[in-house]
């Protein structure tokens, strides 16, 4: 994050503008907006800028700028097409300490003018850094057709109803859990529509009738295999109406930032041979944290029922009375096969599919081999990496063709992917050669032979 968002309250703080011309003019706009006390020094003022400064009770000098127009300034803006006289404005005023945005420049700046949707006393801001202001405007123009208008008289309504909420709910997660409830359904709506009074009825109906020793819910959501644009609709509305969060190592880094910032957050990741919280203690954690009447999302890579022990996990929460709700994910074969150029199934290559835990026990694997050497079936092999000669040697001796294409993918939809491809007999000593680490993912079969012609990730 290259700067911290932040919101300046600049009612009646008097605020100096470097600058007469039209970029000037629409700075002091933002300005004024703002309830700021403005004071302008230009050589020449433009009409627009002028007529703005009446119609504000602002001030303006018509001079070259001095050092000593910063005196008692809370912050300030350059607006001139004059590098020097801008850097000078910026130089002074970090000296003193006062913050500073120079159009145009961001190495001179502070701060930044981010693009701004206006639904009051709802703001919004969207910036680059300065680094592509036009697709920060782009971005702005896609949420204001978003966001309604009327956003502004909803903020305003729960306002009016603040304290009365707090009094209701002691506890902070049920007050939030009412208002999210009151913020997307029937009182928004008719706050929308311009019908105030009827949204204000039914706010102290629902207030009411509120259950203050309401039960928890227990989300188990599939994260998909890493690129957070695979997460489904259904999965990222939920993660943003969780109150705890549990997770496990496959989750990645961006999925994780879209959960509910506020959220806490509890890591229960499971690396091989080494789990960070037991299966069973996971299982009972969800049960008590749910009976506590909190909202839990049990955050999964892939997809909870798929080598995800999802099924234990729901059980003990059915076996208890605890409401939940499952969301599938893009399972690993599915997204790190796509990204990856290698189609699971084609009609020249494979007409079946089989999807195979390859987790070792006592430094073995134990499947029955005979099952998997058909040559137009795709194997796809969970959590292979440390088995991988042992999944190899056991394929080729079984009977499959030691030149049957196979690939491990590492980090599979993530920016880092990397695919290594090569047959039975010589994946192991080429994965040998690299520094490869989990997650990964194995796919052995003709299918493997489409990657260098489909791939289009990365």
């Amino acid at each position: 994050m290259d700067y911290l968002p932040l919101f300046f309250d600049l009612r009646k703080q008097p605020c100096l503008l470097v600058g007469g011309g039209t970029i000037a003019f629409r700075k002091a706009r933002l300005l004024v907006r703002a309830g700021a006390q403005l004071h302008v020094v230009a050589l020449q003022i433009c009409d627009q800028l002028q007529e703005l400064i009446t119609e504000n009770d602002a001030t303006f000098a018509l001079k070259a700028y001095d050092p000593s127009d910063l005196d008692n300034r809370k912050l300030v803006i350059a607006a001139t097409d004059k590098l020097d006289l801008n850097e000078q404005v910026s130089t002074e005023a970090k000296s003193r300490n006062i913050p500073v945005n120079v159009v145009d420049n961001p190495e001179l700046c502070t701060f930044i003018t981010p693009a701004i949707i206006d639904r009051s006393p709802l703001m919004i801001a969207v910036s680059s850094g300065g680094e592509a202001p036009v697709l920060a405007r782009q971005t702005r123009a896609k949420l204001e057709s978003l966001i309604p208008s009327g956003y502004g008289r909803l903020a305003k309504l729960a306002s009016r109803w603040r304290d009365k909420v707090k009094d209701a709910f002691a506890d902070g997660d049920m007050r939030r859990r009412f208002w999210e409830e009151i913020l997307s359904g029937t009182v928004a709506e008719l706050t929308l529509n311009g019908n105030d009074s009827k949204a204000e009825e039914l706010i102290e109906q629902k207030l009411a009738e509120a259950d203050v020793n309401r039960t928890g819910e227990v989300y188990l959501v599939g994260a998909g295999p890493g690129d957070p644009e695979l997460l489904t609709l259904r999965a990222l509305r939920l993660m943003q109406q969780a109150e705890v969060v549990l997770y496990d190592r496959l989750v990645s880094e961006g999925v994780m930032d879209l959960v509910r910032r506020d959220a806490d957050l509890i890591y229960v990741g499971k690396k091989r041979d080494k789990h960070a919280v037991p299966q069973g203690e996971i299982n009972q954690m969800l049960v008590d944290l749910a009976k506590q009447g909190k909202r839990v999302l049990r955050l999964k890579g892939g997809d909870p029922f798929i080598f995800g022990r999802g099924g234990e996990e729901i059980e003990l929460l059915a076996e208890n009375s605890v409401p939940f709700q499952v969301v599938p994910g893009i399972t690993a074969a599915s997204g790190c096969a796509s990204y990856a150029g290698i189609p699971l199934t084609h009609r020249d290559h494979a007409q079946s599919v089989r999807f195979i835990t390859g987790h070792l026990r006592d430094n073995t694997i134990n499947m029955n081999w005979s099952e998997l050497v058909e040559p137009s079936q795709t194997l796809v092999f969970y959590m292979g990496l440390k088995g991988l000669p042992a999944i190899c040697d056991g394929l080729i001796k079984a009977g499959r063709s030691p030149q049957t294409p196979a690939a491990l993918i590492e980090k599979g939809t993530r920016e880092d992917q990397r695919v290594f491809c090569a047959d039975l007999s010589s994946l192991p000593g080429t994965i040998a050669a690299q520094e490869v680490h989990a997650p990964t993912l194995l796919i052995v079969g003709d299918v493997v032979s489409l990657h260098e012609k489909l791939s289009w990730f990365g």
